[in-house]
This record gives structure tokens, sequence and C-alpha cells, in this order.
């Protein structure tokens, strides 16, 4: 039987586990009936000296090893001749016994959650002979859970949404607090949620954790955001427990609640009536709070408008107005129309009692432009004849100002399309006319382009194609399709085809071409028989033919057409007279050598033969003349003490030349003629002419050109730029000295002209004709 104390101790561990374990602990061995003898617990009977199972709260905060428990064996007579044994779990480093006493002890803070049970082997052996006195027994070390693990949420901060404007009670998240505590003992680990912060907009089950609408009617243009913090806290929510919170953001999502809505219900655009079609004028914007698709809307007009159309920017959500068609100031100013916009998408829900669409008016107004001019027709395609005489009528074309005020236009052809010049047009009227004649058979077209500009503002201009087509006139003949390589057999017979020829027009008839073939009827020789499809063959009208009497027929053959006028032509068949076989196969068609009896006489082949001697004669004698001429001496005798000179053929400057260089005229200044003025240039302005004074004779060019120089430098007659004359003036000082013979001594073994042969091949010549004259090379 349990005692009073026994129980009073239970209810207080299921009552205050933390307070009473430790108590219970320490006297379990009296609690189950183990007599207590100093403090110590009795041996039982047959392995019982020991109990198998001992209780330690973790998280012991004592000073000291925490007492675990106390072994004690019958065979253990208090003399210390006992030692007892403890392996296992953390046996010596976690858990201690004493050796003599059996006490077991904590070492250090133990921790329920890293490890609930130990299991440890405890013996008896004799301190002496370290014999076993008792058999190995197991016992275990239970840790008993206090709650020391607060609450912890999986994130600090969660993120939600839930739709504007849901009912109460709509869920949100759930969140959930994990407790290491033991699940299974006490209230350590049950969890109570609760919100510390966000209502009255959202709850939270207190249970799962689960977070709800609370609030009817959020809108989301209202507020978007809210901040909710949860609190999950042990011991079923009583005093004492500890707790955790985590951050939940929630957002508020959109829908189509609100419909869209112009800030302003009129517009006005104003645009050019030059805007080109589909461009656009201006743009409208209506206002929607709803975001993302639920705020896309469509833009029309209300019956649609013949001028104008309205489009939808995705990105700005704006309306675009844009032309139809073009735009005229002159004809009419001022539009006015209207727009209505409404959403793409719609909500079933909220779409009861309200219209979502809305509407506005638009005023368009046209401001003027200078516009170009505009033609009546584009293209023009106009048609005239060849062969129509220059300053002929072609066509007129017309262009007008579309302005209000109506400028005059005046008309010119663009030249780069008619490079030949072949159109002129009035200037004034627009009428087109020849410079040329026409021939279709060169071009049958002519494409040109007609501007009109404004005399007022030639900026202003505007291009038109014109398209001249040629209309044919039979003004040319027909002729020989081909060239034809004709041949008649000398074995032939009167009647036999030999040719068969067609013919070509270059015009161009309406009802096609109709060619008539004939030649003259007095032709002995051959005849021809019109197809009377545009060919004809040719025949013999007799047999018997010769190479010897005739190698070669010409044939004229007349040809004509049907149009008018009417054209013909003689073209002329070459006939050859050839050596055929017994089938008509040509085999050769050259001449026989004739006799000489048979061509020319005998006094005439003499009278060829004596003219070709003689022009052999006179080439033969020309030639012997050409290789006996000698060539002359340079120097004729070595007495002659006359300048050596070496004359080259250089063409020089021709007249021009000579007339600006003539040395005569340097030195007679007053020979030149009087009124004599420059060729390159036109003179701007006439001065009376001004005589220089006259030279002497003796005067040196130098000093004339130099005077010269300086009397055009002060003349204001003088032309704007300088105008180069070079002159031949060898000047004084020369480094060679003079060349001439006219200086030398009388007599030349004086001079020694080796020195010659060093100054380069411009003075090999030179060298070879003084060298050679030396007394000591003379044999």
């Amino acid at each position: 039987m349990i005692g009073n104390q026994a129980l009073l101790l239970l209810m207080l561990y299921f009552l205050w586990p933390s307070t009473a374990l430790p108590f219970i602990t320490g006297n379990i061995g009296n609690l189950f009936g183990m007599p207590e003898s100093d403090g110590k617990v009795l041996q039982r009977s047959k392995r019982g000296w020991m109990w198998n199972q001992f209780f330690l709260l973790e998280e012991y905060t004592g000073n000291d090893h925490q007492y675990v428990g106390k072994l004690h064996s019958n065979a253990d007579k208090g003399d210390g001749t006992v030692k007892y044994v403890l392996t296992g779990d953390g046996a010596g480093s976690l858990f201690l016994i004493d050796e003599k006493s059996g006490d077991i002890h904590a070492t250090k803070r133990l921790d329920r959650e890293e490890k609930a049970m130990y299991t440890l082997h405890a013996k008896v052996v004799d301190r002496t002979t370290n014999t076993e006195l008792e058999p190995d027994t197991e016992f275990n070390i239970k840790i008993h859970d206090i709650n020391d693990n607060a609450p912890r949420f999986e994130k600090e901060v969660y993120y939600a949404s839930v739709p504007e404007m849901s009912e109460v009670g709509t869920s949100v998240v759930t969140v959930t607090a994990t407790d290491a505590d033991d699940q299974t003992y006490g209230n350590s680990a049950k969890l109570v949620y609760s919100i510390l912060q966000g209502q009255p907009y959202f709850s939270v089950d207190s249970e799962n954790g689960t977070i709800k609408t609370a609030l009817p009617g959020m809108d989301r243009e209202v507020k978007e955001h809210y901040q909710v913090v949860i609190q999950a806290k042990d011991m079923a929510g009583q005093m004492g427990g500890l707790s955790g919170t985590t951050t939940v953001s929630i957002t508020l999502s959109d829908v189509n609640d609100s419909p869209p809505r112009f800030a302003n219900h009129s517009f006005r655009v104003t645009t050019v009536e030059s805007t080109e079609i589909g461009g656009a004028i201006g743009r409208i914007k209506a206002d929607d709070p709803d975001v993302g698709h639920n705020a896309e809307m469509e833009y029309s007009i209300v019956g649609g408008h013949d001028t104008f159309n309205i489009i939808t920017d995705q990105a700005t959500q704006e309306g675009v107005i844009i032309i139809k068609e073009a735009l005229d100031y002159e004809s009419k100013r001022d539009y006015e129309f209207r727009v209505e916009v409404k959403n793409t998408y719609l909500d079933a829900r909220f779409i009861h009692g309200v219209q979502f669409k809305d509407y506005a008016t638009v005023k368009v107004t046209v401001d003027d432009v200078d516009e170009p001019p505009v033609f009546t027709r584009n293209p023009y395609i106009i048609e005239v004849h060849e062969d129509t005489a220059a300053g002929s009528f072609v066509g007129v074309v017309l262009a007008r100002d579309p302005d209000a005020d109506n400028k005059p236009v005046k008309y010119s052809i663009d030249r780069h399309t008619d490079l030949e010049r072949l159109f002129n047009i009035d200037s004034v009227n627009g009428t087109i006319t020849t410079l040329k004649s026409l021939d279709r058979e060169m071009s049958k077209w002519h494409n040109i382009s007609v501007v009109a500009t404004e005399i007022n503002n030639p900026r202003q201009t505007t291009r038109v194609p014109v398209f001249i087509k040629v209309l044919d006139v039979n003004d040319n003949a027909p002729e020989f399709a081909m060239s034809y390589d004709t041949f008649v057999c000398e074995n032939v017979k009167a009647g036999q085809l030999i040719q068969t020829i067609s013919a070509v027009d270059t015009d161009e008839p309406l009802v096609g071409h109709k060619f008539v073939f004939s030649i003259s009827a007095t032709n002995p020789n051959f005849t021809i028989v019109d197809k009377d499809d545009n060919t004809a063959n040719i025949l013999t009208r007799r047999g018997g033919f010769s190479r010897r009497e005739m190698s070669m027929y010409f044939l004229p053959v007349v040809i004509s057409d049907n149009d008018y006028p009417i054209q013909s032509s003689t073209s002329t068949l070459v006939v050859r007279v050839c050596a055929c076989d017994s089938r008509g196969n040509m085999q050769s068609c050259s001449p026989e050598v004739l006799p000489f009896s048979d061509g020319l006489t005998t006094g005439a082949l003499v009278a060829i033969l004596l003219c070709v001697i003689i022009l052999l004669m006179i080439v033969v004698l020309f030639a012997a003349l050409r290789r006996q001429r000698k060539k002359e001496p340079l120097i004729i005798s070595k007495e002659d003490v006359r300048d050596n000179v070496v004359s080259y053929n250089d063409e020089g400057g021709g007249e021009e030349d000579t007339q600006a260089f003539d040395i005569g005229t340097l030195r007679n200044p007053e020979v030149m003629d009087a009124n004599k003025l420059r060729r390159d240039i036109i003179p701007e302005m006439l001065f009376p002419f001004r005589r220089t004074s006259p030279i002497k004779d003796n005067t040196d060019v130098r000093d004339f050109i130099n005077g010269r120089l300086q009397e055009n430098d002060a003349d204001p007659t003088a032309p704007p730029y300088d105008s180069l004359a070079t002159y031949a003036y060898e000047g004084t000082g020369s480094l060679a000295e003079s060349l001439s013979s006219l200086e030398s001594a009388a007599t030349e073994g004086d001079h020694d002209y080796d020195y010659l042969s060093n100054w380069g091949p411009q003075f090999k010549k030179l060298a070879e004709m003084y060298i050679g004259r030396s007394p000591d090379r003379e044999t």
C-alpha cells in the first residue's frame, strides 16, 4: 500500500510537475515500500539491489552537480571493500558515480530536446580482487521536460493577398508555429494564436493560426497594404507561458469595381490640313483607379465618323485620334464628335447598378497651311503621232493652288527626264509641244516629269509623271528579213526554186503587215512568185547558167506594204552561179581560170610589167642613195674658230610663246603694239595706254626685266594678279665659265681638255670632240 505521503507527492507531480519531481526522485525508494536505513536504500531480494529507472529534470540550474540517485548492494557491508562501477551513455563524463557510496550525479545541465533518456549499466566489484560481487544490471535515466522553449514561426515575415471587397471570414493565409517542448507531456507545447496588430480588418483562428478578413467592403483604392502581427503562446495561453510572434504583410488585390471616368468631358484638338492619312492629331485620357487588366479601357466614336477614328494605346490606356481621310481647310475647318470609353474586362459582381462607361465630346479645328499645287490628273497619258514637226501640240497639263488665295502656278519640265530635250512646256498654261520630230521606231514611249511651282513661294512644288505615247505612222519601207546567201546551179532547169524570201517592217499597222514582192518583168533569168503570206519564191526563168559567162547576178526585188501612205523599197538579192552535182548540191562557186586570149591583150600585160620594173628601180636607187650619203662632220676645219653649236629640234611653245619671249621686242619696246591687250582675261575697264621709256640698245636683258617689273608693280592699270614670264638669261659668274672658243688662246696646245670627261654623260659628246683634237693624241 502506498502511504499518504506518496499519494500527496503523486498529486503534486500531476498538478505541478516542475516542483514535485525532484522531491519524488529523491524519495522514490520509500514511495514503493523500500525501507530506508540511514538514508540508504536497502537491498531487495534477488537482483533487487537497485531501482531500474531514475527521473531527472532538464535544465537543472544548481551550481553543484545534480544528484540523480543512489545504488546500494547487499554485498556492501560499509567497510569500503565494495566498489561501484558505472558504464553506458555518458558514464564517466555526463554521469559520475561515487565508488564507495554508489551515489550518481549529473556533471552538467541536460536538455531533453537533445536527448530524452540515457541507458547505463551498473555493477559491484571487490575493490581488492576486482571480482564481480553482483551481476551487471541495466537501468535508465529519463529526462523530464520543462517549459523552456518558446514557440517559433517558420518565417519572420509572411506575404499574402486577398481580393478587395471580400466577404467577412474570407481566408487569407495560415501561419503555423512549432514548440520544441514535449507534445505529450503537460501543456508546454500546447499553442494558442492571437492577433496583436491588424484589427479590426483581420482576425486569426486561435487553434490553427488561419488569418481571415474581419471587416466588409475593404477597398484597395482606399488602402492597399496591411501589416498584421500574430502571436503564438504555449501553456495553452496561460499566465507564465512563452510566446513568439510573426508579421504578415497582406495586400488587397484589385478587382474591377471602379468604372473609367473622364476628368474633363470636353476636349479640343487642333491640327493642320497637311496631316497625312493615318496620322495622330491628339490624345484623350480617362481615369480608372483599378490596375492591371481591370484598368484596361477601350475608346470608340459614338456612331462612327467618316474623317476621324480613335484607337486605344495599350501602353498608356489613352485614346489616340487619327485621320481616316485627308483634311481640307478650304472645305471644312471644324469637326465635333462624341467618344465613349469602357472597360475591356467586367466583373459580374459589380456591374449591377453601376454604368461602367463614360462619354466625352471632342472638337477638332483644322488650321490652314500653304499647300503645293495639285494637278487635275496623276498621271497624264498623252498620244502623239510620230514624224510630227517640231513645235507641234502634244497635250496640256493643269495644276492649281488648293489654298484659298489660289496663287498663280508656273510649269517646267524636269530635264533629267528629258535628256534629249524633245519637249517643251509653256510655263503659264502648261501646253506641251515638241522641240524635235519624234520617231516611234526609236522610242515608243517618252516618260517625262512636269513640275508645277507656286510663283510666290518657289518651295511649294509638285511633280506629275506624263507618259507620251508615240503613235505609228507608215514612214518606213519594208526590207529583207535577213541577209540571203543564194546560188543557182549551172545545170539548173527553168522554173527551179532557188530562194524563198520574206520581209520585215519596223512600222506597226493596225491590221497587220501585208507585203507585195515584185521584180522587173523584163528579167530574162529569174522570176518571182508572191505566196500571199508575206513571203515569195525566187524561180529560174531559164537554164544553162555558166560561171564563165557570169559568176554572179544581182536581182533587184521591190517590196511594198499595204498601209497608208504606201511605202516600198528595193532590196538586191545576190545570186551566185555554182557547180552542183546531179542532186543539186553545191560543190564549188569559184570561177575557173581563163586563158589570156579570153582576157587581157599581150600589149596590156607588157605595159603593166614595164611599170612594175620602173617602180622597183626607183625604190632601189633611192635606197642606194641613202646608204651612200655621208654624215656631215660636226667640225669642218680645225682652224674654224666659230662656236660649235649643237642644235636640238625643240618645238617650243608655238606662236604664243614666240610672241611672249621675243628678244627683239624686249630690246626695242617702241616697236610693240600700242594697244595690245592680254588674251587670257577680259579687262573690266580700259585705261589709257602709257608708253614706257625707251631702253638703250646695249642695255642688259636682266636690267631691262627688272625695270619692267618695277614699272608694272607701280602701274595701277596692271591686272589684279601676277603674270609670270620667264626669260632664259644666263647671268655672269658661272663656275664652269664660258665654253666658247672665241675667248680661247690662238693655239690649242696650251689647253688640256681631259677634265671634260669627268663632267658626266651630258658632256660626253663635247669631251670626244675636244680631247680628240689634242695634238698629242693625233697620230
